[in-house]
């Protein structure tokens, strides 16, 4: 039996990446119970302070005139974070129930952060949707409907076994879409969602985008670029990016 060597206390006191280290060296056993408990709870500070890293580059944003928006012609306006509804622990529960096993990060992800959309225009920054802003929806709590996202996650769910069925060599593992690649953000067609693949029992997901990574390796990537990680040469976007930066915490 393995007991967790303390994995909460060190987490918070700065030995973030070796904790990290250790609980995904785990795999699948870190849902053993003596572990499964603290593992959720690290898990859980990480999404506190995401959150508190996603408030402070929205209100920074906000004070800068950004203008949150859609990623089409209309640019209708949209809340750049929605914090978890009553109903994500309930959301939570079926994502675990209809995959078997969801990452724990991504579960804290839907209880304590909620859904953030940093897609928009900065008065300094035109270009800035190029930059490839976080988005990550989980729960979908913009969209209308109760039931609507877990009928969006039903479809896409269903279509991937039936791609499986046909031709089982080039379906690949199914990915949760959380978010649209950097093109579509900048309203230009591109590839595929960004996602999460599942089912996965390991402590933390591999989230797939441009490169695929851990799921929190990818947010400390987003967030020690201000939530704007895609490269470019623009002075302005250096200027903003800087500004957003300050006081982050690292996850």
């Amino acid at each position: 039996m393995v007991s967790s060597p303390g994995w909460l206390s060190r987490y918070q006191s700065g030995q973030r990446e070796q904790v990290w280290h250790e609980l995904r060296q785990l795999g699948s056993r870190v849902r053993e119970p003596e572990l499964a408990q603290e593992a959720q709870l690290v898990c859980d500070e990480m999404a506190r302070r995401a959150r508190h890293n996603i408030e402070i580059i929205v209100a920074r944003l906000s004070d800068d005139g950004y203008r949150f928006h859609t990623n089409d012609e209309a640019q209708a306006p949209v809340p750049a974070h929605i914090p978890p509804t009553p109903a994500a622990d309930a959301y939570a529960d079926w994502l675990q129930q209809w995959f078997g096993t969801v990452p724990m990060t991504l579960l804290s992800w839907v209880r304590i952060v909620g859904d953030v959309w940093l897609v928009g225009t900065h008065p300094q920054w035109l270009t800035s949707a190029a930059a490839d802003p976080l988005v990550i929806e989980v729960e979908g709590s913009r969209y209308p409907g109760d039931s609507s996202m877990r009928e969006y996650v039903d479809e896409e769910w269903i279509a991937w076994l039936e791609r499986r069925t046909d031709d089982p060599d080039t379906a690949g593992l199914f990915e949760l879409p959380l978010a649209p690649d950097r093109l579509h953000k900048d309203n230009t067609s591109g590839g595929s969602p960004y996602g999460i693949v599942l089912p996965d029992s390991c402590v933390d997901g591999m989230f797939v985008w441009e490169t695929p990574m851990p799921f929190v390796s990818y947010l400390n990537w987003v967030f020690s670029n201000g939530g704007f990680p895609w490269p470019s040469a623009a002075e302005a976007q250096w200027d903003v990016r800087s500004r957003l930066v300050r006081d982050l915490l690292p996850l």
